[in-house]
């Protein structure tokens, strides 16, 4: 009986543990409760990378946002520099696709081509991770978590990236500091 008991309560504690991507800063909760979008953006270790970290949360059920997530058309009103994308091989039912996203230019990144792999656990966790393109790194994961008994979705997000380009990285930052508050955003709005 007491195994059985130590074993409930380990396995309570790596699903609650599971259930959040990263710990939740002051700012984070307070942005949360304003009905915002929260995003850091701090520099890797390795300095060759940065490191995003964002959360929102949803008005909607998560297997709606899981769909609107990985609906290349949808996508498109996700992310307003987004001009196409397919999947190139793998199909998510099979658990796994690689992708092929081409964005327009805007005032700090060229257009681009990324082609990324995204690995997926349904209704719970896209991992993904660039395959090629005009990116040096792109590593990272999307975590779905239920909220209010099923009916609202926190998302994080949590991203290391980097260019190849001659950009400041403090520019870099900031700009992904702004723009990705507005994809989780745009986000909320098509699922809701």
């Amino acid at each position: 009986m007491r195994r059985w008991i130590l074993f409930v309560l380990a396995s309570w504690v790596v699903s609650a543990a599971s259930a959040n991507a990263f710990e939740l800063t002051p700012k984070a909760n307070a942005a949360l409760k304003r009905g915002e979008a929260y995003a850091e953006v701090t520099p890797d270790a390795d300095g060759v990378s940065g490191h995003v970290r964002a959360v929102i949360d949803i008005d909607a059920p998560v297997q709606r946002v899981w769909r609107t997530m990985t609906d290349c058309a949808a996508a498109k009103a996700m992310i307003s520099t987004l001009t196409g994308c397919r999947v190139v091989e793998g199909e998510q039912a099979r658990g796994w696709d690689i992708r092929e996203h081409i964005t327009r230019r805007n005032l700090v990144f060229p257009s681009m081509r990324i082609v990324f792999r995204s690995d997926y656990e349904p209704y719970n966790l896209i991992r993904f991770r660039l395959v090629e393109g005009d990116l040096k790194v792109q590593q990272g994961e999307w975590r779905l978590q239920a909220l209010d008994g099923g009916r609202r979705t926190r998302v994080f997000y949590e991203n290391r990236l980097a260019v190849d380009w001659p950009v400041p990285k403090a520019l870099m930052r900031e700009a992904l500091r702004r723009d990705t508050p507005k994809v989780l955003m745009n986000l909320r709005r098509v699922c809701e």
